[in-house]
């Protein structure tokens, strides 16, 4: 009776690992292996302030949860896991590529973006996109440059008519 109330157990972690990872727009499995309890709780605050989470699971939960999504992980399953759930694109990746670069023993390893798995290269790619602030003021930096060189141009013409 004990081990099917067990089985229950593990099919309901399944099941939230499944809806978690529906639910997310970036999922991220890393090795946190050798990080002290203050780095991590480090790492949770700073990702819970990116609207992300870190789960830890069993290597064999995570591969049933992908497995019934049609996802594979094949190679990263092995060694101590844990995995970031984002519910935002880009923000939860930035925040655990910049943690990674201070403490050298998180690893990112792959990764689901936007529902398809993303290879290590693809998300230090999305890792080095501004932020959309940051984005959002190389906009206006570049359109005030298109006004400023208008205003300068029909200045320089109208000092051209006052000479005639």
């Amino acid at each position: 009776m004990a081990s099917q109330k067990i089985l229950e157990a593990k099919k309901e972690i399944v099941n939230t690992i499944v809806d978690n990872i529906k639910n997310s727009e970036s999922v991220i499995l890393f090795q946190y292996q050798g990080l002290t309890v203050s780095d991590l709780s480090e790492l949770r605050v700073k990702l819970r302030e990116a609207n992300a989470t870190v789960k830890v699971y069993k290597n064999t939960l995570l591969k049933r949860a992908l497995d019934e999504l049609n996802l594979s992980f094949e190679g990263f399953l092995e060694g101590p896991n844990a995995i970031l759930f984002g519910k935002d694109l880009l923000e939860p990746i930035k925040v655990l590529a910049d943690f990674a670069k201070d403490h050298d023993k998180v690893e990112i390893r792959v990764g689901i973006i936007s529902g398809s798995v993303a290879d290590l290269a693809t998300i230090k790619e999305y890792a080095s996109i501004p932020s959309r602030e940051g984005l959002l003021t190389m906009l206006a930096a570049g359109m005030m440059e298109h006004v400023r060189n208008l205003s300068i141009a029909l200045n320089l013409y109208a000092e051209g008519k006052e000479e005639n």
